[in-house]
């Protein structure tokens, strides 16, 4: 089964590698209504963003926030308090960290933005599918190592723009060894 999880997370032109798990600082568990999700961060890739996603886990930013953007065989977009696509946290924007590294196969999680991209704030998705666009386009964070089939459960929204009517909500998140 952790196979089938991490077979969508592959280097770029090389197949998909297994690792030993990291500490449990490097972990980020999202509850939701269908079970919990284990995300491995991946700070050699994106210290900032990771270290974003663990400072707003820690002071509960997340938590019972919607799934307010979620598009059939692509992705499920959250993190913004507001449910809008507009909101996003008191921090400051963060810098691109884009990578050669990594590819949007299913299980990755990227930084939502704008068309700037040091853009980024407190919005994220988790991928559904491959999307091929989006590589070195947006900054990758982590990979779902356990719990697919709860995001696969996400409601998911109508028209080209994927909007929720009474979205599914992000229940909490938090870092495993917190």
């Amino acid at each position: 089964m952790l196979r089938r999880h991490l077979a969508g997370f592959a280097l770029l032109g090389a197949p998909a590698l297994i690792r030993p798990a990291r500490a449990a600082e490097e972990r980020l568990v999202l509850d939701l209504k269908d079970g919990p999700v284990i995300i491995q961060l991946l700070p050699d890739v994106a210290p900032r963003h990771v270290e974003r996603i663990k400072t707003l886990a820690g002071r509960g930013f997340y938590d019972g926030t919607p799934f307010h953007r979620v598009i059939e065989g692509f992705m499920a977009q959250g993190g913004d308090p507001t449910g809008t696509g507009t909101g996003g946290s008191d921090l400051p924007n963060l810098p691109a960290e884009f990578t050669d590294k990594y590819r949007f196969l299913r299980g990755v999680c990227g930084m939502a933005r704008t068309s700037d991209p040091n853009s980024a704030n407190s919005q994220f998705f988790i991928m559904f599918g491959p999307a091929p666009n989006l590589d070195r386009q947006y900054t990758v964070w982590g990979r779902v190592v356990s719990g697919m089939e709860a995001v696969d459960k996400i409601k998911r929204g109508t028209g080209a723009g994927g909007v929720v009517q009474n979205p599914d909500k992000l229940l909490r998140a938090r870092v495993a060894a917190a």
